[in-house]
This record gives structure tokens, C-alpha cells and sequence, in this order.
């Protein structure tokens, strides 16, 4: 879909007045009268558009109530962008950030808009049923990944990005201790998956700037070229770790044909002419020239996350921190996902 934005939802509005004022106050240029919509399509950060007579910005934010730590770091994608914004152009260019939380309830930046298709949970009709245009927006997608993975972490602005040793220790831990805060319920296939990974972390095979949640739903195509990628979005979990930590994400998502989806929406990636999974590995592995023998810990450990963050969003459902209908049936996703992650480390033996 194109996208776009619209209506705010009743429980996500903000004070647009004192946020213009604010503005206004550190750049003048942006204190002028604004428009603004909400765009819908995430689950998690807020996202909204500022429309101005003469440009566009998008205002990004974490959502509504407790947050895990570390998650949702506004101000960490901020400087994720301005770092990379001079080497890596999917990356949008931030504009201003700011840290006062009582301007709209929460840290908050402002980016440029870019424009172009998502694809979500099911394939735009806008685009046509097009196998051959599926499989150039999938290598494009790959494509951009190993680019972001060969950028040159010896710059001091990315070098400050992350800690990359025994970043994978950390992770595994630190996914299932957010597991532990956000549960609503037992389920002891959580609870193996956490064990079999910490015993089975592989060595890496060197040290990237790591988006954290590559997928195809975090990119934007081309409206006029659907095969060019022209954005990657949501960084705020941005760092320096093994660049398989990213390959393994982009697999655990991309469910393929016969499948059922990996996530809260359709199997969009397993329609005709998308990369399959092992055709994603293989391109990676050629374009990086790293090796992919470990895929299946990297892709066991995505999947592990990804319950983990159903599991974060369902909670504030059913807390009451949100009002979004679309959470509501997102409990049955996550022991369905353990089940698949399961499935996948058997690989490993």
C-alpha cells in the first residue's frame, strides 16, 4: 500500500499547539502551522505526519504505557540515523530531537518523510500480481541488508553505536528476561527456546551496524520502480553486533508458500516470485561473502524475539495501556511462533 496517513487514533493524541510552540522555540523555520495524521500500519512506536504548507516531517515515538528497557529508544535512533546518513541512503535523515518529555508525553524526534509502497500483511493491489516484481523487491530487500552489513563500523559516529562483544550473550539473555516481564501466561516452549540458545551461540563472523528488526514491512519501495528500495525504518534498537543477528531476524519473519505466517499478519513473502528462505541466505552470503552455516540459530533466536515482541504488545492490551483493537488477538500468536522456532532449531540438533 502507498503510505499514507490518516485519522489519529482517540488514545494516541498529543497537544499539537505546545508541540508547535516547542518547535518554534528551537527552529523557527518549523513553528508555523502544522497538520496532523497518524500513520497506522505498526505495532508498536507511534508514528505520525507533520504537514506544513511547504514540507513534510514524521514526529516518531515510543508507544503508550511501560515500555521494556532499552526499547523503544527514540533518542537512540535519532543518532542511529544521523550517523548513518552519510553512508547508508536507505536511512532516512533525522531533523531534531527532543529528550523533554513533557512536550508530548514522551522523548520524541522528527525525521524526513520519503514516500513510496509498503508492503504489509497483504500484497498492494496497486502493484499487480507481478512474480517477476516480488522477486526484484525481495533481492532488493536482501540486497540492502548486506549493503547496511558492509558500512564501515571504524567510523567514530557508528563506532559509539554498540558494544559488539559477547553482544549474542547479552541478547538471548536479555530477550528472555523481557519474556519473563511481559508473559500472561506460562508457556514452557519459551522457556526451552531461551536454554537451547544460550548453550548453542555461535562464534561471529565479524562486527556490523545491525538494524535489529530487518523485514519487509520496515522497508520502502520505489511507487514508480517497485523493485528500487528506497527506505528502511524503525532503528531505535540499532547497535554493533554479528551481522547474522539481522540475516537470522530477516528469516525467522519470511514465511514461505504452504506456510502460515510468521508474525500478526498474512504470508505475503510466500507468494509467487518471492525469495525463498534459503535463496534469501544464499544471495546474502554472496553479496557479504560471509558465512551463513549458522542461519538456523540466527533465524531460532529471531523468532524467539518476535514472540517475545507479541508478547510486549498483547500485555498492554490486556493492562489496558491500549485501546487498539488489532492486539487483541495477537495472545495465540506467540506459542504458535515457539512452537515454529522449535521446529527450526531441531536443525541444529
Amino acid at each position: 500500500m502507498i503510505d499514507a496517513a490518516g485519522e489519529i487514533r482517540p488514545d494516541e493524541q498529543f497537544d499539537a499547539d505546545k508541540l508547535r510552540v516547542w518547535l518554534g522555540a528551537q527552529r523557527p523555520e518549523l513553528g508555523g502551522p502544522f497538520e496532523v495524521q497518524q500513520f497506522r500500519g505498526g505495532h508498536a512506536n507511534l508514528t505520525y505526519l507533520l504537514r506544513y504548507a511547504d514540507r513534510e516531517l514524521v514526529l516518531r515515538r515510543p508507544p503508550l504505557g511501560p515500555v521494556a528497557p532499552k526499547a523503544h529508544d527514540m533518542a537512540r535512533e535519532y543518532r542511529a540515523l544521523a550517523a548513518l546518513a552519510p553512508v547508508y541512503e536507505p536511512s532516512p535523515r533525522p531533523v531534531l530531537l527532543c529528550e523533554d518529555e513533557s512536550v508530548i508525553g514522551a522523548v520524541f524526534f522528527l525525521m524526513e518523510r520519503r514516500h513510496g509502497v509498503v508492503v504489509r500483511s497483504s500484497w498492494p493491489e496497486e502493484l499487480g500480481d507481478d512474480a517477476a516484481l516480488r522477486r526484484r523487491m525481495s533481492e532488493s530487500l536482501v540486497d540492502a541488508l548486506a549493503d547496511l552489513h558492509l558500512v564501515d563500523v571504524k567510523r567514530p559516529d557508528l563506532a559509539r553505536l554498540g558494544r559488539p562483544e559477547g553482544f549474542v550473550q547479552r541478547q538471548v539473555s536479555g530477550w528472555y528476561d523481557r519474556w519473563l516481564r511481559a508473559k500472561t501466561r506460562e508457556i514452557p516452549a519459551m522457556d526451552d527456546l531461551c536454554s537451547f540458545l544460550a548453550d548453542r551461540i555461535p562464534e561471529p563472523v565479524g562486527v556490523s551496524v545491525l538494524h535489529n528488526d530487518w523485514k519487509l514491512d520496515n522497508a520502502m519501495f520505489d511507487a514508480g520502480d517497485p523493485g528500487k528500495l528506497v527506505a528502511v525504518f524503525d532503528w531505535d534498537m540499532t547497535t554493533l553486533g554479528d551481522p547474522q543477528v539481522d540475516l537470522g531476524t530477516l528469516l525467522s519473519y519470511w514465511g514461505e508458500a504452504g506456510e502460515g505466517p510468521r508474525g500478526t499478519g498474512g504470508n505475503v513473502t510466500g507468494l509467487p516470485g518471492m525469495l525463498t528462505r534459503d535463496e534469501i541466505a544464499g544471495r546474502y552470503a554472496k553479496r557479504t561473502g560471509f558465512d551463513v552455516s549458522a542461519a538456523p540459530f540466527y533465524e531460532t533466536f529471531g523468532l524467539f524475539k518476535t514472540a517475545v515482541v507479541i508478547e510486549q504488545i498483547y500485555v498492554r492490551y490486556v493492562r489496558g495501556q491500549t485501546k487498539d483493537e488489532r492486539f487483541a488477538a495477537m495472545g495465540p500468536t506467540v506459542p504458535m511462533l515457539a512452537e515454529v522456532a522449535q521446529q527450526v532449531a531441531a536443525k541444529l540438533g
